[in-house]
Formats: C-alpha cells, structure tokens, sequence
C-alpha cells in the first residue's frame, strides 16, 4: 500500500473538502456558540480528516489532525469568552494544518517537526505539556562513550571549583535567555561546561557534560536559534548539572540526552566533540537545517524578520533618493519639481516610518515638512536649513539602520527630538566609536587565550607569550577610557600572571593554574561582548565577580 506524501494526492480533493467544511463550521459556531449543531458538525469533519490522515499514514499531520479534534470536543456549547484562546488556537491549527498539506501536495516531502509550534499552542491551551523539539527524531541513547583522563582533584577541591564552573554556566546562560549576545553566552557556557567534563568524565554523570558540550558547540557552528524551547532545555540541563556536582554517581534522564542529541544532528558540527558523538552515536543528517525550519514556520504562519527586511531595504532606498535629491538642491541644480517631489518623499517616508513603529524618526521628517513646503523654485533653500534636513535624514538613516539589523541589537539610536537631530546622530557617531574599542579590546582577549592555548601545548614555550603582555595592557588602557575600571583591573591582574609567572618563571605553572586564568579571559571576553559596557548598566556585574573570583584563585591580589 503507497502511504504518507505519495498517497496524499488520492485523496487530496475530499480531505481539503472536508478541512474547509470543518473550518467554516467552526468559524460559524464562534460567531454563534448557542448552536450546537455546528459544533458537532465540525467534530465529525475532524474525525473524518484524522481517520484519512491515519490512513495514509501521514504521521505530523494526524497528530495535530488529532491535537484539534481533542480540544474541538473539549469546547461546550454556550462557551463564553473564557473559551476564547482556545477557539483562536483551533483555528490557527486548521490554517497551519492546511498549509502544511498544501505543501507536502507539491513537494511530495513529509517534514513534521513543522506542526511542533502548531501543536504545542493547543496543548497548552489545553493544559498538556509540550512536545519537545526531538519528538520526531529517534536516536540509540545506550552508546558507550570512549574512556578519558579526567582530572585528578580532591573531593572538596573538585566541588568547589564544580560550583565556581557552574556558576560560569548559569552566567552565560542568563545571557543567552535574554538574547544578549547569544553567541558569546553559547561560548561561555560551553567553556564552562567543557571543564565541568572533564572534572566528571569517567562517572555516570559525566555523560551530560559530554553531550551537553556537544550540544553547544554545536548550537554555535549551526548558528541554531535561541527558540524558546531550547532556552528550557539550557536552563534543564543547569538544574541537572546541581544534582551531579551532589552527588556524582547521578544519571541524567535520557529524554534530556536525546534532546542534546537532537541538536547535534541538526547542526552538523565540524568542531570535535559534536563530530565524536555525531560519530559514535551514528547520527545521520537531517533533512533540513535549523533556518530552512525556521523559514518554513515562517512560510506556514504568516509573514516574519523577512518581511520587516524587505522592507527596510526599501526604505533605504527611499532615503537614497532624497539623499539624491538635496544633493542637487545644495548644488542649485535640481530640476523645477525638485521640491515638490522632496516634499512628497518626505511626507511618505514619514508615514511609512510610523507604521514599523520608528515613531521618532518619523517626527523628524515630519517636522522638516512646513520647511520644504515653503521652498520654491525662484528663491535658494536657506543653507542652515538644508543641513537641519540633512541632519534629520541621517538620523533616520541610522534609526533605519537598527530596524534592519533587528530590534534587540546594542546600541540602538538615541531618541532624537524634532530639530536636534545633528545631536542624537553625533551621539550615535560616538557609540559607533566606543563600539571599536570594544571591539579591539574583545580581539586582544581572544589572542591571550589563543596564545595560552598554545604555550599549554607546546609544554610551555614561551615565545607564544611574547606579546601577550603588552596587548593586555592596551585592553586595559581601552577600558580606562570607556570608565570601566574594574574590568581593566582584572585584566591588568591577568597580565601581571602571564609576566611574572609564564614569562618569567622558572617552570610552567599547573595545568589548573592556566584553565583558571582562562576562565577569567573567557568571563571578561564575555562582559565586553555582552553590550553592558555601552549601556552602562550593573545587569552584567556577576560576569565580573565570577572574573574577580578566577583572578584570587589565581593567587593575586584584587582591588576592593
């Protein structure tokens, strides 16, 4: 028998028949909740379209199919406006779950995990847990990971530097919950994870260390999203990682591991640890990618960040052609209808600008327009007001500017009042500036790190320290001009121990000694990654305090 997206097409016309029976059923039955026999007409119309979906075995589809019939037979006759989510829900479910159809109609391709967000809304409206994200996916959990040398601590001295590391994980994992830099708070997690590896490897608990390194390493090269759902399952994993620096004998439950696995194989990760647990655990590639899903979600439930884009393209070029147009004006070139079509520009961009919600860039336009209106053709713009324009389309550049990158990147535009434009865009201008600096001082702790990495290869060459020194003094002077004297401390510290005791010393410090000076690198990498530099604001002082502590575990002596 032909099942799933092949036999779709036998029985295409009677079940989209139906699916439109059952929606407009239900549509009715919203708008009049006293007639039952609409209710129970759209009940047997999903009975119908499960039973077909079952019978060609198309497994996504007839779990939703299933998931709307259930909450359908939930709904009373009579429902008031307390059923008014869950009425929402199923109609938003039967939209999905035609489109979906529709698709795998034209692509004879079958890719369920695309009704997961379609599905996990009804049964939360419903009071169910959801399904999680590695729900279609099937992988052998009992594979047995290679031995490895884990460190040699003793037990007080490994707990306390388990807790100092988790709390790395809990610092870096805040971060990626409010989407603060997500790449960096990956990385920081996975620093901090990757070490808690390897105080646990060899131990029943040393397996979800593993996998969740893998998991993050390949959250990073696959450039996953930060959905929601994964958010969860970070925050899990820290939860189960507590239980463990408890009690060491502790397993992790294997729902918890398949999800890590599930995000291995979606990444497809070229960095070391994903591709020995992609290898050992046989996983084969996905047919589609975490932003093809994310794209068809998209696709399925209406427009997204593509849309406000495409747009932001559009109005770019908007602002070239006004840009264009005071050109020739300043230049007493322009064309007769020159200021006539500025106006018009001007008046639309306005509008438009409003409606995406840059309400303060729309008023700066909005606010040059009674001066247009007054220019003609027989008498020159006054140059000081022709500036005050242009100062106002830069602005709005700029503010257009963040729009395309998205809203939740750091530093967005300062809010410009109407004339003080040419202010809000210097301002600008000097964020842009300190942005550079940042930048700068993130490079120098990336090559500290690397060059560490390197001497602890090489068994402690120290031309590969060279010049560490000095780079981190040139952090710190970065900082010192941002006012970030704390952080340039701590830096100036790391410095110290890279002279006196890599550089100068006798002997090579203790492995331990070097993870720990990495640790400090890696949490002031990240407190300058994270954007609170620019705000400052104290939202990312803990990153400091778990710096300062590296820094005393060090040895050395911190300001208070």
């Amino acid at each position: 028998m032909v099942t799933g997206a092949t036999s779709l097409s036998l029985v295409r016309d009677e079940l989209f028949a139906t699916m439109e029976e059952a929606e407009q059923s239900l549509e009715h039955f919203i708008i009049d909740r006293n007639n039952g026999g609409l209710l129970q007409q759209a009940v047997e119309n999903l009975k119908q379209v499960r039973g077909t979906l079952n019978l060609i075995e198309l497994t996504g589809a007839e779990l939703l199919a299933q998931e709307i019939l259930q909450l359908a037979t939930d709904i009373p006759v009579g429902a008031g406006e307390e059923r008014d989510t869950q009425l929402a829900a199923l109609s938003n479910a039967l939209y999905v779950l035609g489109r979906y159809l529709e698709s795998v109609d034209a692509s004879r391709q079958e890719m369920p995990e695309l009704l997961l967000p379609a599905i996990n809304a009804l049964r939360l409206v419903s009071g169910q847990p959801a399904l999680p994200e590695s729900f279609f996916f099937s992988a052998r959990l009992d594979h047995a990971r290679p031995p490895v040398a884990a460190a040699v601590r003793e037990s007080a001295g490994r707990g306390a530097e388990a807790r100092r590391l988790r709390q790395m994980y809990q610092v870096g994992l805040l971060g990626f919950i409010r989407e603060e830099n997500a790449a960096a708070s990956l990385r920081l997690m996975g620093r901090a994870l990757g070490r808690l590896d390897v105080l646990f490897a060899n131990t029943p608990g040393g397996r979800l260390c593993w996998l969740g390194t893998a998991a993050l390493e390949a959250m990073l090269d696959g450039q996953l999203l930060p959905r929601q759902s994964r958010k969860q399952l970070f925050s899990r994993l820290d939860r189960e990682v507590r239980q463990l620096i408890a009690n060491t004998a502790y397993e992790a439950p294997r729902g918890l591991l398949k999800e890590l696995l599930y995000l291995v194989a979606l990444a497809e990760s070229s960095g070391p640890i994903a591709s020995e647990v992609r290898q050992i655990f046989s996983l084969s590639s996905l047919p589609f990618t975490d932003h093809l899903l994310e794209d068809e979600f998209q696709r399925l439930a209406g427009p997204g960040q593509a849309v406000m884009r495409s747009l932001s393209s559009a109005i770019r070029e908007e602002l070239a052609s006004v840009k264009d147009l005071l050109d020739l004006i300043e230049r007493q070139t322009a064309p007769a209808d020159a200021y006539v079509s500025l106006q018009t520009q001007l008046g639309k961009l306005g509008k438009t600008l409003g409606m995406v919600g840059l309400s303060s860039a729309s008023s700066a336009l909005h606010a040059q327009l009674p001066v247009v209106a007054g220019w003609t053709g027989e008498v020159a713009p006054d140059p000081q007001a022709l500036l005050k324009l242009a100062d106002a389309v830069l602005y709005v550049e700029s503010m257009v500017g963040s729009l395309e990158r998205g809203e939740k990147r750091d530093p967005r535009p300062q809010i410009a009042q109407p004339g003080h434009e040419a202010e809000a865009f210097a301002n600008h201008q000097l964020t842009e500036a300190c942005i550079v600096v940042i930048g700068e001082a993130t490079a120098g702790l990336a090559l500290a790190k690397r060059a560490i990495t390197a001497y602890l290869e090489s068994n402690g060459e120290k031309l590969h320290l060279a010049n560490v020194p000095f780079s981190l003094m040139a952090v710190r002077g970065g900082l010192r001009f941002l006012e970030q004297d704390r952080a340039a401390d701590l830096i100036g510290a790391c410095a110290d121990f890279i002279q006196k005791e890599m550089l100068e010393g006798m002997q090579m410090p203790a492995e331990q000694m070097l993870e720990t000076l990495a640790d400090a690198l890696t949490s002031l990498e990240y407190y300058l990654e994270g954007g609170a530099v620019l705000r400052r604001d104290d939202s990312r002082v803990s990153v400091l305090d778990l710096a300062e502590e590296s820094v005393r575990a060090l040895g050395l002596p911190v300001a208070a």
